[in-house]
Protein backbone atom coordinates (compact mmCIF):
# COMPACT_ATOMS: atom_id res chain seq x y z
CA UNK A 1 0.00 0.00 0.00
CA UNK A 2 2.85 2.37 0.81
CA UNK A 3 4.49 1.64 -2.55
CA UNK A 4 1.22 2.40 -4.34
CA UNK A 5 0.92 5.63 -2.38
CA UNK A 6 4.43 6.68 -3.43
CA UNK A 7 3.68 5.95 -7.09
CA UNK A 8 0.39 7.85 -6.91
CA UNK A 9 1.90 10.89 -5.21
CA UNK A 10 4.76 10.97 -7.72
CA UNK A 11 2.33 10.43 -10.60
CA UNK A 12 4.35 7.51 -11.98
CA UNK A 13 3.42 4.25 -13.70
CA UNK A 14 3.38 1.51 -11.06
CA UNK A 15 4.90 -1.94 -11.58
CA UNK A 16 4.27 -4.32 -8.67
CA UNK A 17 6.46 -7.40 -9.15
CA UNK A 18 6.78 -10.59 -7.14
CA UNK A 19 10.01 -12.58 -7.17
CA UNK A 20 8.21 -15.58 -8.66
CA UNK A 21 7.27 -13.48 -11.69
CA UNK A 22 10.95 -12.82 -12.39
CA UNK A 23 12.23 -16.37 -12.02
CA UNK A 24 12.13 -19.20 -14.53
CA UNK A 25 13.48 -22.74 -14.69
CA UNK A 26 14.76 -22.11 -18.22
CA UNK A 27 18.36 -20.94 -18.55
CA UNK A 28 18.66 -17.21 -19.22
CA UNK A 29 14.91 -16.51 -18.98
CA UNK A 30 15.08 -14.81 -15.57
CA UNK A 31 17.67 -12.31 -16.81
CA UNK A 32 15.52 -11.58 -19.86
CA UNK A 33 12.46 -11.01 -17.66
CA UNK A 34 14.35 -8.53 -15.49
CA UNK A 35 15.68 -6.70 -18.54
CA UNK A 36 12.20 -6.59 -20.08
CA UNK A 37 10.74 -5.22 -16.84
CA UNK A 38 13.16 -2.30 -16.80
CA UNK A 39 12.71 -1.67 -20.53
CA UNK A 40 8.95 -1.42 -20.00
CA UNK A 41 9.49 0.83 -17.00
CA UNK A 42 11.66 3.14 -19.10
CA UNK A 43 9.13 3.09 -21.94
CA UNK A 44 6.31 4.14 -19.58
CA UNK A 45 8.53 6.47 -17.53
CA UNK A 46 8.33 8.07 -15.12
CA UNK A 47 7.83 4.70 -13.43
CA UNK A 48 8.03 3.02 -10.05
CA UNK A 49 9.07 -0.64 -9.78
CA UNK A 50 8.14 -2.30 -6.49
CA UNK A 51 9.73 -5.69 -5.69
CA UNK A 52 8.29 -7.36 -2.61
CA UNK A 53 10.55 -9.65 -0.55
CA UNK A 54 13.50 -8.42 -2.57
CA UNK A 55 15.94 -10.42 -0.44
CA UNK A 56 14.67 -13.59 -2.18
CA UNK A 57 16.00 -12.18 -5.46
CA UNK A 58 19.01 -10.25 -4.19
CA UNK A 59 20.28 -12.23 -1.23
CA UNK A 60 23.94 -12.36 -0.26
CA UNK A 61 26.22 -14.15 -2.69
CA UNK A 62 28.16 -17.14 -1.43
CA UNK A 63 30.71 -19.66 -2.74
CA UNK A 64 28.14 -22.43 -3.01
CA UNK A 65 25.61 -20.29 -4.87
CA UNK A 66 24.33 -21.55 -8.21
CA UNK A 67 25.60 -19.78 -11.32
CA UNK A 68 22.04 -18.98 -12.47
CA UNK A 69 21.32 -17.12 -9.23
CA UNK A 70 24.47 -15.04 -9.68
CA UNK A 71 23.49 -14.11 -13.23
CA UNK A 72 20.05 -12.97 -12.07
CA UNK A 73 21.57 -10.74 -9.37
CA UNK A 74 24.07 -9.32 -11.83
CA UNK A 75 21.34 -8.44 -14.33
CA UNK A 76 19.27 -6.77 -11.60
CA UNK A 77 22.26 -4.71 -10.46
CA UNK A 78 23.13 -3.71 -14.03
CA UNK A 79 19.57 -2.61 -14.73
CA UNK A 80 19.35 -0.66 -11.48
CA UNK A 81 22.55 1.15 -12.46
CA UNK A 82 20.97 2.03 -15.80
CA UNK A 83 24.01 0.64 -17.62
CA UNK A 84 21.86 -0.53 -20.52
CA UNK A 85 20.14 2.81 -21.01
CA UNK A 86 21.31 3.92 -24.46
CA UNK A 87 20.53 7.60 -23.82
CA UNK A 88 23.86 9.47 -23.67
CA UNK A 89 22.27 12.80 -22.85
CA UNK A 90 21.37 12.92 -19.12
CA UNK A 91 18.22 14.87 -19.96
CA UNK A 92 17.00 11.97 -22.13
CA UNK A 93 17.38 9.33 -19.42
CA UNK A 94 14.15 7.89 -18.17
CA UNK A 95 13.26 8.24 -14.50
CA UNK A 96 12.70 4.79 -12.97
CA UNK A 97 12.37 4.50 -9.20
CA UNK A 98 13.05 1.08 -7.67
CA UNK A 99 11.42 0.25 -4.34
CA UNK A 100 12.07 -2.96 -2.45
CA UNK A 101 10.52 -4.41 0.69
CA UNK A 102 12.01 -7.06 2.94
CA UNK A 103 11.60 -8.47 6.42
CA UNK A 104 15.25 -9.57 6.43
CA UNK A 105 17.40 -6.57 5.38
CA UNK A 106 20.55 -8.22 6.79
CA UNK A 107 20.26 -10.89 4.07
CA UNK A 108 20.55 -8.40 1.19
CA UNK A 109 23.59 -8.57 -1.06
CA UNK A 110 26.04 -5.76 -0.27
CA UNK A 111 26.01 -4.44 -3.84
CA UNK A 112 22.20 -4.36 -3.91
CA UNK A 113 22.05 -2.65 -0.53
CA UNK A 114 24.34 0.12 -1.83
CA UNK A 115 22.10 0.67 -4.85
CA UNK A 116 19.06 1.05 -2.60
CA UNK A 117 20.12 4.54 -1.59
CA UNK A 118 17.38 5.18 0.96
CA UNK A 119 17.01 2.45 3.57
CA UNK A 120 13.98 3.10 5.76
CA UNK A 121 12.66 1.01 8.62
CA UNK A 122 8.88 1.07 9.04
CA UNK A 123 8.31 0.31 12.74
CA UNK A 124 5.33 -1.37 14.34
CA UNK A 125 2.28 0.91 14.52
CA UNK A 126 1.82 3.09 17.59
CA UNK A 127 -1.44 3.48 19.51
CA UNK A 128 -3.07 5.81 16.98
CA UNK A 129 -1.79 3.72 14.09
CA UNK A 130 -3.32 0.55 15.53
CA UNK A 131 -6.65 2.34 15.98
CA UNK A 132 -6.67 3.30 12.31
CA UNK A 133 -5.79 -0.26 11.27
CA UNK A 134 -8.61 -1.68 13.40
CA UNK A 135 -11.06 0.81 11.88
CA UNK A 136 -9.86 -0.13 8.39
CA UNK A 137 -10.43 -3.87 8.88
CA UNK A 138 -13.69 -3.43 10.81
CA UNK A 139 -15.16 -0.97 8.33
CA UNK A 140 -17.14 -3.60 6.39
CA UNK A 141 -17.99 -5.79 9.38
CA UNK A 142 -20.96 -5.51 11.70
CA UNK A 143 -19.64 -4.74 15.18
CA UNK A 144 -21.49 -4.31 18.46
CA UNK A 145 -21.86 -0.98 20.24
CA UNK A 146 -19.69 -2.32 23.07
CA UNK A 147 -16.61 -2.65 20.84
CA UNK A 148 -14.00 -0.14 22.04
CA UNK A 149 -11.37 0.40 19.36
CA UNK A 150 -9.25 2.53 21.69
CA UNK A 151 -9.13 -0.32 24.21
CA UNK A 152 -8.31 -2.85 21.49
CA UNK A 153 -5.44 -0.65 20.39
CA UNK A 154 -4.13 -0.47 23.95
CA UNK A 155 -4.29 -4.26 24.32
CA UNK A 156 -2.38 -4.88 21.08
CA UNK A 157 0.81 -2.95 21.76
CA UNK A 158 3.66 -4.61 19.87
CA UNK A 159 1.32 -6.19 17.30
CA UNK A 160 1.92 -5.83 13.56
CA UNK A 161 -0.78 -4.87 11.01
CA UNK A 162 -0.92 -8.53 9.94
CA UNK A 163 -1.54 -9.55 13.56
CA UNK A 164 -4.39 -7.05 13.83
CA UNK A 165 -5.91 -8.33 10.59
CA UNK A 166 -5.79 -11.86 12.02
CA UNK A 167 -7.50 -10.69 15.23
CA UNK A 168 -10.35 -9.07 13.29
CA UNK A 169 -10.80 -12.13 11.09
CA UNK A 170 -10.68 -14.54 14.01
CA UNK A 171 -13.19 -12.47 16.01
CA UNK A 172 -15.57 -12.53 13.04
CA UNK A 173 -15.16 -16.30 12.68
CA UNK A 174 -15.84 -16.74 16.39
CA UNK A 175 -19.43 -15.61 15.81
CA UNK A 176 -19.81 -18.41 13.27
CA UNK A 177 -18.12 -21.00 15.48
CA UNK A 178 -20.42 -20.19 18.39
CA UNK A 179 -23.44 -20.43 16.09
CA UNK A 180 -22.31 -23.90 14.99
CA UNK A 181 -21.96 -24.93 18.63
CA UNK A 182 -25.48 -23.66 19.38
CA UNK A 183 -27.41 -24.77 16.30
CA UNK A 184 -25.20 -27.39 14.64
CA UNK A 185 -24.20 -27.29 10.98
CA UNK A 186 -27.66 -28.25 9.74
CA UNK A 187 -29.37 -25.66 11.94
CA UNK A 188 -27.29 -22.87 10.42
CA UNK A 189 -29.30 -23.04 7.19
CA UNK A 190 -32.48 -21.87 8.90
CA UNK A 191 -30.56 -19.23 10.88
CA UNK A 192 -28.43 -17.83 8.06
CA UNK A 193 -30.42 -14.59 7.69
CA UNK A 194 -30.15 -13.98 11.42
CA UNK A 195 -26.42 -14.70 11.45
CA UNK A 196 -25.75 -12.24 8.64
CA UNK A 197 -26.71 -9.41 10.98
CA UNK A 198 -25.05 -10.87 14.08
CA UNK A 199 -22.59 -8.24 15.37
CA UNK A 200 -19.08 -8.98 16.60
CA UNK A 201 -18.92 -8.20 20.31
CA UNK A 202 -16.07 -6.92 22.46
CA UNK A 203 -16.00 -10.30 24.19
CA UNK A 204 -15.28 -11.92 20.82
CA UNK A 205 -12.20 -9.74 20.49
CA UNK A 206 -11.07 -10.35 24.07
CA UNK A 207 -11.36 -14.12 23.60
CA UNK A 208 -9.44 -13.88 20.34
CA UNK A 209 -6.64 -11.93 22.01
CA UNK A 210 -6.11 -14.83 24.41
CA UNK A 211 -5.15 -17.01 21.44
CA UNK A 212 -3.39 -14.53 19.13
CA UNK A 213 0.02 -13.29 20.24
CA UNK A 214 2.33 -10.80 18.56
CA UNK A 215 4.32 -12.37 15.73
CA UNK A 216 7.27 -10.02 16.26
CA UNK A 217 9.73 -10.87 19.03
CA UNK A 218 11.94 -8.52 21.05
CA UNK A 219 15.12 -10.09 19.66
CA UNK A 220 13.92 -9.45 16.10
CA UNK A 221 13.14 -5.80 16.89
CA UNK A 222 16.62 -5.38 18.37
CA UNK A 223 18.11 -6.85 15.20
CA UNK A 224 16.23 -4.31 13.04
CA UNK A 225 17.44 -1.50 15.30
CA UNK A 226 21.06 -2.64 15.07
CA UNK A 227 20.89 -2.96 11.27
CA UNK A 228 19.38 0.51 10.91
CA UNK A 229 22.07 2.03 13.12
CA UNK A 230 24.68 0.57 10.77
CA UNK A 231 23.07 0.92 7.34
CA UNK A 232 19.86 2.95 7.71
CA UNK A 233 19.21 6.35 6.16
CA UNK A 234 19.34 9.28 8.56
Amino acid sequence: MLAKAVATECKTTFFCVSVSALTSKWRGESEKLIKLLFEMARFYAPSTIFIDEIDALGGKRSEGEHEASRRVKTELLVQMDGANNDALNPEEKKMVLVLGATNHPWELDDALRRRLEKRIHIPLPDHEGRKLIFKLYLDKLIIGEDVNVDELSRLTEGYSPADIKLICRDAAMMVLRKAIESFGKTGLISKQDELKNQPISMNNFLETLKNVSSSVGTAELDRYKKWMEEFGSK
